[in-house]
């Protein structure tokens, strides 16, 4: 038994326990509201509909604030002109519910669709927003200079801005897909995910009838570029790339890995499609490390130059497993969803030589036309030991990949210097 802050007495110790909300959730239905709504906040009351709580990650930061007394607990969002910049959906997957089970797809449509039950007092947030911005990127202004990208004044502007949609969405699970994702039963599921994390969400295993979970993790951002229509237009090109963080190399230029390199070529690539027409996709996913952690990766990267001979190919993910337990917890079986949730049907240029990837993609029915690796000239000296190990593993499929005298003359400059 626990009492919260509001009085409300949960029991937590037996199964079954709990009284049969109002809002009861039929995932994949035709519409949000067959849907029912997903209601995670602890000051819902028997509205509550969803184990754990709005904001992943970011929701033990919530409670520091309210526990510090900056923040008032029963302080509501007040979602006046949040909605999004631009239309997306619905789609024929959304009413899948073997295609969508990590995400909400209805999330970015809450004000619209229950503004009726949001008015009388139900406490129903979004999980996903969406945005317009202008990314500022060293590469593309570079990319420009060097004749590769055009200033067209509406996608890429006379600074090297580059316009894009994006949308941010938090993890939203839906237990019974996640576990026949996995190929486990949902019990199973629900007992690991109760005791790996210290048991912090009890609901896992007393309330059986509560079938979604939010959980404590990262979630996904996308950038659009173009017209984001374009991407479920079939007689328009789609180039994607699906980017797991890398913070190191991503944010900070860490010259160990490829990642930020694969990422602004992908960014680049995009570009060129949606200025031709079509449209561009990153779908940047918060898994860093192999979504080991960076505290992980870092004592693997000891781990690995400080082994006998330095830093090998052949045991780039033996040192891994043997920090970690894992060579790499990412399992790309949720990864397609959100290709689903924005009602992707074929990606013409897919920039990523990841097996694991392609293969998730194409398994949930999503065409791929050519997959584009990353030019030779902007892999890092330090980097090369992660393209063998990738390439001997099996997890990275080279074949075609353009040489930097075939770039060269593409793009009219000696790449030598790189």
């Amino acid at each position: 038994m626990s009492v919260n802050r509001q009085g409300h007495i949960r029991l937590t110790s037996h199964p079954g326990t709990g009284a049969a909300t109002r809002f009861p959730i039929t995932w994949g239905a035709p519409t949000a509201k067959e849907r029912g709504p997903i209601i995670a906040t602890v000051n819902s009351g028997s509205d509550r509909n969803a184990i754990g709580a709005h904001g992943g990650a970011y929701s033990v930061y919530r409670a520091l604030a309210i526990s510090a007394g900056t923040m008032n607990p029963l302080i509501r969002p007040d979602l006046t002109d949040t909605s999004p910049v631009v239309d997306l959906g619905p789609f024929s997957q959304w009413s899948d519910p073997t295609k969508i089970v990590s995400l909400d797809p209805w999330g970015h449509r809450v004000a619209s669709d229950f503004a009726k039950e949001i008015a009388e007092g139900v406490d129903i947030r979004p999980t996903i927003a969406i945005t317009k911005a202008r990314l500022h990127l060293p590469e593309m202004r570079e990319a420009i200079e060097a004749g590769r990208i055009k200033v067209d004044g509406h996608i890429v502007h006379e600074g090297g801005e580059v316009s894009v949609t994006k949308a941010a969405l938090d993890p939203v699970w839906y237990l019974p897909g996640i576990a026949e994702r996995f190929e486990v039963s949902e019990d199973d599921l629900r007992r690991t995910l109760f005791e790996q994390t210290g048991g912090m969400y009890p609901e896992l295993v007393t309330r059986p009838d509560m079938k979604v979970f939010l959980p404590p993790i990262g979630g996904i951002t996308l950038y659009i570029f173009g017209d984001p229509a374009a991407m479920t237009d079939p007689a328009k090109r789609l180039t994607c790339r699906v980017h797991d963080e890398c913070n190191g190399s991503d944010v900070f230029g860490s010259d160990i890995c490829t990642c930020r390199p694969y990422l602004t070529h992908g960014i680049e690539e995009s570009v060129l499609e949606a200025q031709n027409g079509g449209s561009g996709l990153i779908a940047y996913n918060r898994k860093e490390g192999r979504a080991l952690g960076e505290v992980t990766k870092f004592l693997v990267y000891n781990a690995r130059k400080r082994q006998p001979g330095g830093d090998q190919a052949a045991t780039y993910f033996e040192r891994t497993e043997c920090v970690a337990g894992v060579q790499d917890a990412r399992f790309q079986q949720l990864m397609p969803d959100v290709l689903n949730w924005l009602g992707i049907k074929k990606i013409d240029r897919f920039v990523s030589m990841s097996n694991m990837k392609y293969d998730a993609i194409v398994g949930t029915g999503i065409e791929i036309g050519e997959r584009v690796p990353i030019p030779d000239y902007l892999v890092p000296d330090d980097a090369s030991v992660e393209m063998e190990a990738k390439k001997a593993a099996g997890y990275y499929t080279p074949e075609g990949a353009p040489t930097q005298e075939e770039l060269g003359r593409v793009i009219g400059r000696d790449l030598g210097e790189f």
